[in-house]
């Protein structure tokens, strides 16, 4: 894409028929093959297409074309819509890009009307609102997919409310949570991925349309009225701004790199529960593969792929925040490199998103073995701390060393804290009374656990019903 005017002369040939006069001669053939965006940039052919309409009708509107010609100009672009959806158009490598593509079908569709669609605007301006539009869609379908799988991880916290699990940190038992809040975790970080993308999508809603190459236009336009045939609350305020800013396409791949990271961890985790060592959950065979020459393997294929695809992600991000940092207003050439990366990630996520949610909806989670791990590694230790400072009046960090040596003494004897008889905890601490075995067990330990936010089932099932709330008004 470039800011070259639109072709105006027939004399000038096939070769460089798109550049007008300027030059004699056509573009070499690996110039042509380093120039051309079309294998890439048709897919904007929905809102390229949505967008001259809109510009057209707004011409007609100012009395810059006339009616006649803008309802030849409108009806042509549908026709062009049609075919395209319809597999029947021919794309043209030698036309460039998807603007200059349907401009030259629309030309032997109406003849000389489609020559004026281009008065008082320019491919820069052109691209810039019509990529607007598709990321402006992308952030609605991000947000659409983040909704389906907040779904599936509210339905599984619903029904594990009270499955009693161990938490972990540095992969290690720490205390008993429930399966419910953790799956709840992951709620919370999807929500915000929601606010990011909902974010964005509110501050890109201004529209690049009249900015034509960079100072904008002589012609009476109404930049008002084109922004709103095409949803977009106002009209950039600065023309130079407008055709030059990809600020929308990097805040789109940062929200899809934050979330593509949230469906990383998940997808490691759900790696590691799967496994033979761990066998917390099952993934059904819809998410799982065999091995060539190993009969007994289940690979959680899924998830692993799930888990690589941030590279692809964080990479397109990394990759036009490194085109856009050192170029001058207004538009360069260089900007020709922000979609294939955009695309690619946003499909990435997508997929990303849609496997996940089926993962989630299909997992099955072995309760007892959850319950049995929660139960092992001294995780009652805190409740036991707690505990002491609670009923026997120590100061916390006398009743973490209290405690620490009772955990030593059951690791002696190859036994679990509340294996421990009254007789051997006295003997660390004479203060130390059969209530104590109360808080021992790993139920007790979640239910204790009532602050706001916590892992006690009553306080699961309020969050739950909370996000339900929210879901609801999701419509």
């Amino acid at each position: 894409m470039t800011d070259r005017p639109a072709p105006t002369d027939a004399a000038t040939g096939a070769a460089n028929s798109m550049w007008g006069g300027r030059f004699a001669a056509g573009p070499d053939a690996i110039m042509e093959a380093i120039n051309a965006s079309i294998g890439f940039d048709r897919r904007l052919y929905a809102q390229d297409i949505r967008g001259s309409r809109a510009h057209a009708a707004m011409l007609a509107a100012q009395g810059i074309i006339s009616d006649s010609d803008a309802r030849a100009i409108g009806e042509g672009l549908l026709t062009v819509l049609s075919e395209i959806e319809g597999g029947a158009f021919r794309f043209q490598t030698a036309l460039e890009d998807i603007h200059m593509n349907v401009e030259a079908r629309l030309k032997a569709l109406i003849g000389e009307p489609a020559g004026r669609l281009h008065t008082a605007r320019s491919r820069n301006d052109q691209v810039a609102t019509d990529f607007r539009l598709w990321v402006r869609d992308q952030c609605d379908a991000a947000v659409g997919g983040l909704r389906a799988l907040i779904g599936a991880l509210v339905a599984q916290a619903e029904a594990g409310a009270d499955w009693v699990m161990p938490g972990f940190t540095h992969l290690q038992t720490a205390q008993p949570v429930t399966w419910g809040h953790h799956m709840m975790a992951y709620v919370e970080m999807l929500g915000r991925d929601i606010g990011r993308f909902t974010d964005a999508r509110a501050r890109m809603n201004e529209s690049p349309l009249g900015s034509a190459a960079l100072a904008g236009t002589g012609f009476p336009i109404d930049r008002h009225a084109t922004a709103a045939a095409l949803g977009f609350d106002r009209p950039t305020a600065n023309s130079l701004d407008a055709v030059s800013d990809r600020d929308f396409a990097l805040e789109f791949l940062s929200a899809a790199a934050i979330c593509a990271t949230h469906l990383s961890r998940l997808a490691e985790e759900l790696v590691i529960w799967s496994s033979a060592q761990f066998r917390f959950v099952a993934l059904s065979d819809r998410w799982s593969t065999g091995s060539s020459i190993m009969p007994q393997k289940r690979n959680p294929d899924a998830a692993e792929l799930i888990r690589a695809k941030i590279g692809r992600i964080l990479g397109a991000a990394v990759a036009l925040f490194t085109v856009m940092k050192g170029l001058p207003l207004a538009y360069s050439k260089d900007m020709q490199e922000d979609k294939e990366q955009v695309f690619d990630a946003a499909d990435t996520l997508m997929l990303a998103l849609a496997a996940m949610t089926g993962m989630i909806g299909d997992l099955t989670v072995n309760r007892d073995r959850l319950e049995a791990a929660a139960s092992s590694g001294f995780s009652t230790a805190t409740d036991l701390a707690d505990w002491l400072v609670r009923a026997a009046g120590l100061p916390f960090r006398d009743a973490h060393h209290v405690t620490g040596s009772l955990v030593a003494a059951a690791e002696a004897r190859g036994v679990d804290l509340p294996d421990l008889t009254l007789a051997e905890m006295q003997a660390v601490h004479p203060a130390i009374t059969d209530a104590v075995f109360g808080v021992l067990g790993v139920h007790n330990s979640v239910a204790s656990r009532q602050s706001y936010g916590g892992t006690a089932p009553d306080q699961v099932r309020a969050q739950v019903a909370r996000w339900r709330g929210i879901m609801e008004s999701w419509g």
